[in-house]
């Protein structure tokens, strides 16, 4: 039985990182559409605040890489974000677009900044998409300000500091369980990369670790076919993957879509 609502799913979890778009769409409102068409049931995507409080569907702090317009979001008004298009021709989405245009959509949020908590915490509780988020950041600061502000739980992934304590507490010769069961306290999965520099995150010690806790392990992101077979075979619960495409017939190939 999943800890939580979000992490109810038949098989391993495939979630489309930033949508789905090999047009340089990533985070607008085309290439969410393309992964649902997939029959994705999980996207992903990032959170920034505008200067007026508009919690929007992005990954960088900047405009500039992948819209016609240049500037800090969190130094722009939403009159002027809203003005900025995704390679030219997608604008902007909110979050709160996704939530609402695709009601049983699974959102995996990543919180950017500190501005965008209580603009995130409102989007969850406009929408009442408790069951059907996961607040993440890599800042377990961020992540738990956000959790503590919301009116019932959701799912969560560990931020950065608490991965590395999981890491140090897997590796305990004694009393490891309860170091791990202390370590991820609350924490519904860990999505990470399988490798962190030299440090390796993921591999059959880790995941033996977390899944004796209850806490799943996704990892991102992963959009080579070869590396997907591998990893599943390893034995984690999700992959993250701008791939979309490619991950379903991968997991088509395995007997494990859904």
């Amino acid at each position: 039985m999943a800890a939580t609502p979000y992490l109810e799913h038949d098989g391993p979890i495939p979630l489309a990182h930033r949508g789905f778009s090999q047009e340089g769409l990533e985070n607008s409102m085309s290439a969410f559409a393309a992964a649902v068409a997939l029959g994705y049931h999980y996207v992903e995507t990032d959170v920034h605040a505008t200067q007026d409080g508009v919690l929007v569907a992005f990954h960088d702090t900047r405009l500039d890489r992948v819209t016609d317009r240049t500037g800090s979001i969190t130094g722009m008004p939403w009159a002027e974000v809203s003005g900025a298009r995704i390679g030219g021709v997608e604008p902007v989405p909110r979050l709160e677009e996704i939530l609402d245009t695709w009601p049983e959509l699974r959102v995996n949020i990543d919180i950017k900044t500190s501005g965008a908590i209580v603009p995130l915490v409102r989007a969850i509780e406009r929408t009442n998409a408790h069951d059907r988020v996961c607040v993440t950041s890599f800042s377990d600061h961020r992540r738990a300000a956000a959790l503590r502000r919301l009116s019932r739980p959701v799912a969560t992934s560990a931020g950065q500091r608490t991965v590395a304590r999981f890491l140090a507490a897997a590796r305990l010769p004694r009393r490891r369980e309860a170091a791990l069961a202390r370590v991820l306290r609350g924490v519904d999965c860990l999505q990470v990369p399988e490798d962190f520099g030299r440090i390796k995150v993921v591999n059959a010690a880790t995941l033996e670790a977390a899944h004796a806790v209850g806490v799943q392990v996704h990892v991102w992101t992963v959009n080579d076919d070869a590396e997907m077979h591998r990893l599943l075979d390893l034995g984690v619960d999700g992959l993250v993957s701008d791939r979309a495409d490619l991950l379903k017939q991968v997991l088509q190939e395995r007997g494990t879509w859904s």
